[in-house]
């Protein structure tokens, strides 16, 4: 399994991704989630104004693309 110090930095390469499916949020917000399901899908549906499940579902989304 990988470090929280891995993730994080995995998480800071991203951020540029990120900024582009949520245009909304700033790169600064997106780095502090450090790349936590639970904290970028609570910005998402403050900022889109979205269900939690519609939010859930695009953060799941976007960190499987990620991945691969």
């Amino acid at each position: 399994m990988p470090s929280t110090d891995a993730l994080k930095g995995k998480w800071q390469q991203q951020v540029g991704a990120a900024k582009i499916a949520w245009g909304k949020l700033t790169e600064d917000e997106l780095l502090k989630t450090e790349g936590q399901e639970q904290k970028l899908a609570g910005l998402i549906k403050e900022r889109y104004a979205l269900t939690r499940d519609e939010a859930d579902k695009q953060v799941k989304s976007f960190l499987q693309k990620c991945k691969s």
